[in-house]
């Protein structure tokens, strides 16, 4: 298997204390800060691209303004993403032996719901750049 498999569909183990789980998702905690972190400066291009374009929307909010929202949108998503472990071992508590091997699934499934919000605001922006324009031409048909 490749790295980036073994990295996203690790064989499970069967039973795990609460440090191993901790410890488990910690180990991938940078990665995920990566990617998200990632996919959050292709999200800013991309906005910047589309606030460009003559007649849209307005422009991006002031740089001071833009760096407080992402902070506080990392904090955020690491705070979600707490909640990776605190599910898989509650699992692990209440069902004992027979808890689903969740760790992995979890994972995979938060990093992709983090990766669809990080990328939300290039729909937004699109959509509102595409209304304005269409209204922007309207308002000429309509003279």
């Amino acid at each position: 298997m490749t790295a980036l498999a073994n990295f996203l569909f690790p064989v499970p183990v069967r039973h795990r204390s609460a440090a191993a789980v901790w410890r488990w998702w910690e180990e991938r905690r940078l990665t995920y800060n990566l990617i998200v972190g990632a996919i959050g400066v292709v999200t800013v291009t991309v906005v910047s691209v589309i606030v460009a374009i003559p007649g849209g929307i307005p422009g991006p909010p002031p740089i001071a303004q833009f760096l407080a929202v992402a902070a506080v949108y990392g904090v955020l998503a690491n705070l979600c993403y707490c909640l990776g472990p605190l599910t898989e071992s509650a699992l692990n508590w209440l069902w004992e032996d027979d808890a689903p091997r969740a760790g992995p699934a979890l994972y995979r499934q938060g990093l992709g719901f983090s990766v669809g919000l990080t990328l939300l605001p290039i729909l937004i922006f699109t959509a509102g750049n595409v209304l304005e324009l269409l209204a922007g031409l309207a308002r000429l048909l309509l003279r």
